[in-house]
């Protein structure tokens, strides 16, 4: 008889500023999923974009995190550390003709049109060898090439999702023409690399499910199940980011993760807690993914939207 693969889940953070009420609706529903299935849950940080990342970030996002009650297993993953990995994972790629050199920019890509998800579809101008008129352009990004097949996966909590990659996106970037390698590849490795069995994250991600999924194929690594959960909301209507200017999280763990946990409709305990250990005690029994709000989006508590004194009722 196999033995059976115990959960490991995963927060992944960028450290470019401090986490927000939404960043807390994806930590709060990954390390509870975790813990409830007696499972571990790792701690990366995804600071692969250098230009936007914050030298102090890193140590605020743990602090935080510690702060509100967050156990990590293992040693922090960085992906600046991991780079070597990222181009053998292209290199393999490589190898099976499966990427290709593109001197396309995004100024060349505003006429392509527009896929279901609202971006623009790579045309495959470069797919079959760089144009003369684009020959001597000296930074070249690299393509995966994505073929017919609708790549189709059942989320635990959105349902049954398809794309077809061809017509909603068109060959997609692994490797930009500044040299960095592209989220969609890095995450792919990482998650193989640590034997992540379950990503729970929040929905404003799900589009680019497809692709990584598309990737684990071609690279023979197994597939997650995945969880994607509504995303938090301000007033306007925008996610809740630090481009919005999403209020950091205040200095007051437990009336903070309880608005999370109204957020995310999950059932309160009979007594409420009066502290934050009593509260993952209670948060780990009466985790209910079924009881999740089967949508992409809500809106946040007022408090949490935007910088600001932070106004906290009474838990």
């Amino acid at each position: 008889m196999s033995r059976a693969v115990r959960y490991r889940g995963r927060f992944a953070p960028s450290p470019t500023g401090p986490l927000h009420f939404g960043s807390l609706i994806a930590a709060l529903a990954s390390y509870v999923d975790a813990r409830a299935h007696d499972g571990e849950w790792y701690l990366r940080i995804d600071d692969i974009d250098e230009p936007r990342v914050r030298m102090d970030a890193e140590v605020d996002i743990r602090s935080t995190l510690e702060r509100y009650g967050f156990a990590w297993d293992g040693e922090i993953v960085r992906q600046s550390e991991r780079m070597a990995r990222y181009a053998a994972a292209l290199a393999t790629l490589r190898q099976m003709e499966a990427i290709y050199e593109c001197a396309c920019t995004r100024r060349d890509l505003e006429a392509a049109p527009l896929g279901s998800g609202g971006e623009r579809v790579y045309p495959g101008t470069c797919r079959n060898g760089i144009p003369a008129d684009r020959a001597l352009r000296s930074n070249y990004a690299w393509r995966v090439r994505v073929d017919e097949t609708a790549v189709r996966f059942r989320d635990r909590l959105q349902g049954l999702q398809q794309q077809h990659l061809s017509r909603d996106i068109g060959d997609f970037i692994v490797k930009r023409a500044d040299g960095m390698f592209a989220y969609q590849l890095a995450v792919v490795v990482d998650d193989a690399d640590c034997g992540i069995t379950h990503v729970v994250r929040g929905a404003d991600l799900l589009a680019s499910t497809p692709r990584q999924i598309f990737l684990q194929r071609k690279l023979g690594f197994p597939e997650p199940a995945y969880l994607h959960v509504p995303v938090a909301l301000n007033a306007v209507g925008e996610k809740l980011s630090k481009q919005t200017r999403a209020a950091p999280l205040p200095d007051n763990p437990l009336a903070t993760l309880l608005a999370a946990w109204r957020f995310l409709d999950q059932p309160l305990p009979a007594q409420l807690p009066t502290s934050v250990e009593q509260f993952w005690r209670s948060a780990q029994d009466g985790w209910s993914p079924a009881s999740l709000p089967p949508v992409p989006m809500l809106p946040a508590p007022v408090a949490y939207e935007r910088p600001g004194p932070v106004r906290l009722d009474s838990a």
